[in-house]
């Protein structure tokens, strides 16, 4: 199979649904090898058999990247089955909404361990990999959230914000290496995907009207703060990671693509 990252092998945290599925889905219509992770058993086995079916080359691992030692365990996996690592897509990550002052140490904790520490882990275990294989590009999901603030966020935009600015100094100890590793973010605006059917009731308060009982309709919410007025689609984000992963952003490291209908233009 051809494709615009034919011969690589990725790793896709969060692969089970969302921006995560469409990640690995992508990545594998173009070729690459692709390790799905995620907590989600069934709907990671799910999206490797769609990605069979579609004549691509998957499989499924179960990774809570908050572990390091399964994060060395998913790395080594990933070689033995396909031969090296050029891609690894931090993905995987949670939203917990709430005011600050009410915000629980335990919240932010799972979030932190999940947010940051699962992207700290996944990048210091793919390296070595990715060297050994010629190089590399690593690709950080962060937000719009990590670019500007949101109130009610306040725990979400510090993870958002600390792996946009853990990107760039990656990339810049990579650079100083001379590993042929490019570390780079991408910032999400309002996508469509199951994860604004998982409200707290702390944070629907965040979200005023777009919150509908114990969801978020991500369309009335973009209308209100996307200028292009609608909802991203989670392929949208993928493409934006498959430009990231290919030969064709070899010249791009510690940048931010920002793939958000205009919410941070103003």
């Amino acid at each position: 199979m051809m494709g615009r990252v034919a011969g690589k092998v990725a790793i896709v945290t969060g692969g089970a649904s969302g921006i995560g599925e469409a990640c690995a889905k992508v990545l594998a219509r173009e070729g690459a090898s692709v390790v799905v992770s995620d907590i989600d058993r069934e709907g990671g086995a799910r999206v490797v058999k769609e990605i069979g079916d579609a004549g691509g080359k998957a499989r499924f691992l179960e990774h809570d990247v908050a572990s390091e030692a399964r994060w060395a365990e998913v790395v080594a996996a990933a070689v033995a089955a396909f031969g090296g690592l050029q891609v690894l897509v931090n993905n995987a990550g949670i939203g917990v909404g709430g005011l600050c002052e009410s915000f629980s140490l335990e919240d932010w904790r799972r979030q932190t361990a999940i947010n940051l520490d699962g992207v700290f882990l996944g990048t210091k275990h793919a390296i070595p990999a990715m060297r050994a294989s010629g190089g590399g590009s690593i690709v950080i999901m962060s937000s719009g959230a990590g670019l500007t603030g949101a109130p009610g966020m306040s725990g979400y935009c510090a993870t958002k914000g600390a792996v946009r600015l853990f990107a760039k100094a990656v990339a810049l100890e990579m650079a100083q290496l001379g590993d042929n590793i490019r570390v780079n973010s991408v910032h999400p605006g309002v996508i469509d995907t199951p994860i604004w059917t998982k409200v707290t009731p702390e944070t629907r308060a965040v979200f005023g009207g777009a919150a509908q009982g114990n969801a978020v309709d991500p369309a009335v919410l973009a209308a209100a703060m996307a200028p292009l007025g609608k909802a991203g689609m989670p392929e949208d984000i993928a493409m934006g990671v498959l430009f990231l992963a290919s030969d064709e952003s070899r010249y791009m490291t510690g940048a931010e693509l920002v793939i958000d209908g205009g919410a941070t233009a103003g």
